[in-house]
């Protein structure tokens, strides 16, 4: 088939060349400052070029414009009123999955007939908000796109009306054809605004149209409704009492099919026959030859094609003219039978002044049973995939589709699936829909999953959960690490270190967290206190994540154990800091400041040992440090020299207080 070029309005393709790139279901499309024609500029320059294009659509540091736009192929979910259908049809979708496939025969057919129901309910409503929408908005525009979605939206409904009775109920001879009346009674729908106002008026018998309304309840088999209506004809014209008595005798009588089994076909069969003979025999003894009207009916009840066929405009469609002309000429028609006076029922009802609709392709398909020709025929003509992708799923799960598979690899049914939620996926909030229809397709499901939620934005911190939680529900590890550190870097652009930490932890990342810790002990430097000390109190076993991340609890413990005035736990850990080789170098000298406070206690906190720690420390940092150039200052200098004596002092009070003790 050949598919019609898509005109991208406003960009200028006749001067300039246009690039794109593919995305998930958008494509991204730039104006180029290449010309059509070449230019001065080569191909990589004029590429280079593009890339500085901003978001906003204009090209930086140009004197000339360039745009882009983005093109989506699904636009039906950003059209609010459709989010009904989207989110409804989901919970029919999931609970069908989750259906019992135990039951079977007439208990599972009965369970698919009825979830049926409900999606065409779904569409029904969504129809019916629609045209609400449409009535209600002063908008031109608007008003126009609501009446095309209504018309859609009628159409796909008739369509799963079919399939419904074709190939999901499977239908029999007899009661076949009541679900068509039944299908035409509820879809043809053009003259009920004529029926409310000939019933509506002081004398319906005498309004211009109420012969129409008769002819309309015929031709639907609607026979009570007709009667009744002749009945009023009748008492206003005792001079044809005679006819109508036996117009309304036959049809009161006229045979037709039962839903229960209280009846054969063969019985059926005999019975219509006898009343079409007497059907004949009224009409060939001149008995309606007074009442062009009555005698029309008569005809029609004896399906005469030419008389049903005069009555074209009452019937607006083909499949009307076909449903009328099998129930007075053949009710028992057999599903198979159906592609016969389906097709010479579109040829005569269209007469060679107009060729089919897709529409009528559609249905031509379905009369004939080539289920796969409507999947297709419906995907190229709507304007979405819901439709064939749960049509599809439906008829799947009434194993009508299981010997048809794609020559790439996957089934029909998980190609339109993995279409439709891919579509879902470009849109903020649906895309959790799409989340459970890529579950449950088993071949290609979990790429597809894996696919699109890394191109997931993720704008806030409570999305990023709910992504995270659906990706570590499915043990998509590596998802779950990407999304935190994409959630961690952007913490740490803003200066959020505890966010940052929280993310890096939950990435399992070493190499961040340690960015991070070495970030939390650089801000500990230039204010004197931790932020976020509820997260650095609490890390628990994280903490041995990384080395770096390790001394940041460590020391932010050795904190807390000062402030609660536990000094020898406090110097055994600061000690264990040091000697352990977990700080960074340019962390030391804070460490043996530190100390200071414990060394200048009255009671002895450093034992000769320890003391003896703290001044090889020391003396590594002057003596080891390949920048000697930070302690020539004087602060640093001052600071060296008070470690030096307060070491002094407490190796001597440590001295005598240990001599003192083995001297007793």
């Amino acid at each position: 088939d050949t598919v019609p070029p898509q005109v991208v309005p406003g960009a200028d393709s006749s001067s300039r060349q246009l690039c794109f790139a593919w995305g998930p279901a958008e494509v991204l499309v730039c104006e180029t400052l290449f010309g059509r024609a070449g230019g001065s500029r080569s191909r990589a320059d004029a590429a280079a070029r593009v890339l500085t294009v901003s978001v906003a659509g204009t090209e930086v540091g140009a004197p000339s414009s360039s745009r882009v736009f983005v093109v989506r192929r699904d636009q039906d979910i950003y059209i609010q009123t459709l989010r009904k259908l989207f989110n409804e049809s989901h919970g029919i979708f999931m609970g069908l999955q989750r259906s019992e496939e135990e039951l079977a025969g007439k208990s599972r057919k009965a369970q698919l007939v009825q979830v049926s129901k409900n999606y065409r309910s779904v569409i029904r409503a969504c129809m019916e908000d629609m045209h609400q929408a449409a009535v209600s908005t002063r908008d031109a525009a608007l008003q126009a796109q609501y009446s095309t979605q209504v018309s859609i939206l009628s159409a796909m409904e008739l369509i799963w009306n079919l399939c419904e009775i074709l190939f999901i109920e499977a239908a029999t001879a007899g009661p076949l054809l009541l679900r068509l009346l039944d299908w035409v009674r509820l879809h043809v729908c053009d003259v009920d605004s004529m029926v409310r106002e000939v019933l509506s008026s002081e004398s319906p018998s005498k309004h211009k149209l109420f012969w129409n309304v008769v002819d309309v309840f015929v031709l639907q088999g609607r026979m009570d409704e007709a009667r009744h209506l002749l009945s009023k004809e009748a008492s206003a014209n005792p001079t044809s009492m005679n006819m109508y008595k036996i117009l309304d005798d036959l049809m009161k009588k006229m045979p037709v099919p039962s839903l229960s089994n209280t009846q054969t076909l063969t019985e059926l069969e005999l019975k219509w026959q006898h009343w079409h003979e007497e059907c004949q025999r009224y009409l060939q003894d001149g008995t309606f030859a007074s009442n062009p009207h009555m005698e029309s009916i008569c005809k029609i009840l004896l399906g005469d094609e030419d008389a049903i066929l005069e009555k074209k405009e009452l019937m607006t469609t083909w499949y009307h003219f076909l449903v009328t002309r099998l129930l007075y000429s053949h009710p028992t028609v057999k599903p198979m039978e159906l592609r016969f006076y389906a097709q010479s029922s579109m040829d005569l009802f269209l007469g060679g002044e107009s060729s089919p609709e897709p529409l009528d392709l559609i249905l031509m398909a379905a009369f004939e049973f080539e289920m796969h020709q409507v999947i297709k025929e419906c995907s190229i003509v709507l304007s979405n995939w819901w439709f064939v992708a749960h049509l599809t799923d439906l008829l799947d799960h009434c194993k009508l589709l299981q010997s048809h598979n794609l020559y790439f690899g996957s089934n029909m049914r998980e190609f339109l699936l993995l279409e439709y939620a891919s579509g879902l996926f470009s849109h903020h909030s649906l895309w959790q829909l799409g989340v459970d229809y890529f579950d449950h397709c088993p071949e290609f499901g979990r790429v597809y999953l894996e696919l699109h939620i890394e191109r997931i934005p993720l704008s806030t911190e409570h999305k990023a959960l709910k992504v995270l939680r659906i990706c570590e529900q499915r043990q998509m590890q590596e998802q779950v690490r990407s999304i935190c550190k994409i959630m961690a870097m952007k913490a740490l652009r803003n200066n959020r270190l505890g966010s940052a930490l929280s993310w890096s932890i939950r990435a399992k990342d070493a190499a961040f967290a340690t960015l991070i810790s070495d970030r939390f002990l650089k801000d500990y430097c230039e204010r004197g206190y931790f932020s976020d000390l509820d997260l650095i109190d609490n890390l628990g076993p994280s903490m041995l994540l990384s080395d770096r991340l390790t001394f940041l609890g460590k020391y932010r413990e050795f904190h807390r154990l000062y402030g609660e005035k536990r000094f020898p736990e406090a110097a055994r850990l600061l000690l264990t800091l040091m000697t352990a080789h977990i700080a960074p170098c340019s962390f030391w000298m804070t460490l043996l400041t530190d100390a200071l406070p414990l060394l200048e206690q009255k009671e002895v906190i450093f034992s000769a040992e320890q003391t003896y720690e703290l001044m090889r420390c020391l003396e590594d940092l002057t003596a080891g440090n390949p920048d000697k150039q930070k302690f020539q200052d004087d602060i640093e200098t001052t600071k060296v020299e008070m470690l030096r004596l307060a070491l002094a002092r407490n190796l001597a009070r440590v001295i005598v207080k240990e001599g003192t003790v083995e001297g007793s």
